[in-house]
């Protein structure tokens, strides 16, 4: 069983984060999230899953 995050724009940005992270490693993760919240639009509360889907991954 594997958490699938819900809308379209969060799982864009999920993986959009994940490719950001690979060619970027040394950009900060905080940074690329916020980057993202932005891109994709996204609400308070996603920006708020993506960020903890982000570190614990």
């Amino acid at each position: 069983m594997s958490i699938q995050p819900q809308g379209e724009d969060l799982r864009k940005a999920v993986k959009w984060v994940s490719e950001e992270r690979k060619y970027n490693p040394e950009k900060n993760i905080k940074e690329v999230v916020e980057e993202a919240c932005v891109k994709f639009d996204l609400s308070p509360k996603d920006g708020e899953f993506l960020g903890r889907f982000v570190r614990e991954a």
